[in-house]
């Protein structure tokens, strides 16, 4: 058993940096997916995919790993550089380039 330990990236519907603090520690999956043949759900005997644990920092995370003698990978993601750019500055008079419709 295997587990991920990762930072969760912005949705698409999300333009601040909520839910994006945290580390995650998410298991892989032990057994595959199944398709129940009468009502076409997808299922399956792995309880430990239901589980998600969240922690401040990632020395937290590996610490519980290492505690509970569970393997794991760290996937790191560089930080973002988001630009902060005001509404006001779309009508500003020192622009560079002409405003188009």
């Amino acid at each position: 058993m295997a587990a991920r330990i990762y930072k969760p990236a912005r949705t698409a519907m999300q333009s601040g940096t909520a839910n994006t603090k945290e580390w995650v520690l998410d298991y892989e999956p032990e057994q595959p997916r199944a398709v129940e043949p009468l009502m076409g759900w997808t299922s399956s005997g792995d309880m430990k995919q239901q589980l998600r644990l969240q922690f401040d920092s990632k020395e937290e995370a590996i610490a519980y790993c290492e505690r509970n003698g569970i393997a794991y990978q760290i996937f790191e993601t560089p930080p973002s550089k988001r630009q902060r750019i005001s509404y006001s500055d779309n009508f500003a008079y020192t622009r560079r380039t002409p405003w188009t419709h």
